[in-house]
């Protein structure tokens, strides 16, 4: 086998996305500008949402949805351990209680039952460590994970019994849908990211999307340092942040946006690549899509492999072929500072711990050529054999 180097991923970006940002260099409107507000409209007929408020990243997004929802000091919000740190860091940064519920083992999304269970019995999900006694059942914030929607159906159900508002971490499941409803459209609030591994890129950024206008003023106002409709310059209804997102970011995002669809199918195309050459291979796991995912949103390719091959030999013998790998996830509650706030331990969520210590996420993007995924194929079937 010819030896390759095969970049982890690499961002889709073509002339004419470069020439769009060369276009905002060339005017003196960097920041606060038209190109932003055209973004926002054009991401919000594409998702059907009312509103689109753009920020300067996922987590912005995220954070300002829990300003919106009311989240506050002591409130609990119900989300998983298997994500990126962002969904939970959101909730910290308002002295929230992120209270997690373990996962389904093929999807890594929310488990519904464990889900029903925990607003009903909380006593028995909350961390052993408190700092302060919990309020009440504010939100839940479920993630949809590696571009496969959560089970949005029966979380909006549980909300509504509840009567609690609905963050759905999209970041990772641009263009997915769930039973034929979008990714991000079945909560109260959806969040999108940009960041150049996903499946469209605006460097860094994010989208939040909402049909609740008092929200997406809300919202609006908090990203620009706290400054409302009515308000002067240097003049700030809200404690807020700056959380905007850039002119040449957005003029990325319209030209990328225009390209989704295409970007979409070439990322279906390598994963269809991977799927027809590792099925045959023993031990490890494909990505499940269930039937109810009526499209998924291939963000990243993630394997799992099985309980006897150790993951770190594995990995640095796939690198010395010039095949990059990467873990996905490490669970959330085993983070130093969670482990110190909240008192974890191993075993407080199995299901999150096994997945996060058998899944290793293959080189993916929707620029890489069937070669490159038939070389990273052999490289696996080769080091599987010796494993």
């Amino acid at each position: 086998m010819t030896p390759m180097k095969i970049p982890m991923s690499s961002p889709d970006l073509t002339a004419a996305d470069r020439q769009a940002v060369m276009d905002v260099l060339n005017t003196p409107v960097l920041s606060l500008g038209p190109k932003v507000l055209a973004f926002e409209q054009a991401f919000a007929a594409y998702t059907g949402a009312k509103h689109a408020i753009a920020v300067n990243s996922g987590t912005a997004g995220l954070h300002l949805c829990v300003r919106a929802a009311g989240v506050g000091a002591g409130d609990l919000v119900l989300t998983t351990p298997f994500s990126f740190v962002a969904s939970t860091n959101a909730l910290l940064f308002e002295n929230a209680v992120p209270v997690f519920v373990d996962v389904d083992p093929k999807t890594g999304n929310i488990d519904t039952e464990q889900a029903a269970d925990a607003v009903n019995n909380i006593q028995k999900y909350l961390p052993r460590k408190l700092d302060a006694r919990p309020s009440a059942w504010k939100a839940l914030l479920p993630v949809d994970v590696f571009g496969q929607p959560a089970p949005m159906d029966k979380i909006n159900a549980i909300a509504r019994q509840q009567g609690l508002k609905v963050i759905e971490d999209s970041c990772e499941a641009l263009g997915a849908s769930w039973q034929g409803r979008a990714a991000g459209r079945w909560g109260d609030y959806g969040v999108f990211a940009f960041y150049p591994n996903k499946q469209m890129t605006t460097g860094e950024g994010g989208m939040i999307v909402t049909d609740d206008d008092e929200a997406a003023a809300f919202m609006r106002a908090l990203r620009n340092q706290g400054r409302a409709p009515g308000d002067t310059w240097l003049s700030h209804t809200y404690l807020g942040y700056n959380y905007r997102l850039d002119e040449m970011s957005a003029a990325l995002g319209i030209t990328q946006l225009q390209r989704l669809e295409e970007m979409l199918q070439k990322r279906e195309q390598v994963a269809a690549w991977y799927a027809q050459r590792l099925a045959p291979l023993s031990g490890l796991e494909l990505p499940t899509v269930l039937p109810q995912t009526t499209r998924m949103s291939w963000f990243v390719y993630v394997i799992r492999l099985s309980p006897h091959i150790n993951r770190a030999s594995f990995a640095a013998r796939l690198e010395e072929r010039g095949v990059p790998v990467r873990p996905y996830f490490l669970p959330i509650h085993l983070q130093p500072y969670m482990v110190e706030r909240f008192g974890y331990r191993p075993g407080d969520y199995p299901v999150t711990e096994d997945l996060g210590a058998r899944g290793l996420a293959l080189p993916f993007s929707g620029v890489m050529t069937e070669a490159q995924v038939e070389y990273v194929c052999q490289a696996l079937a080769e080091t599987l054999e010796s494993a």
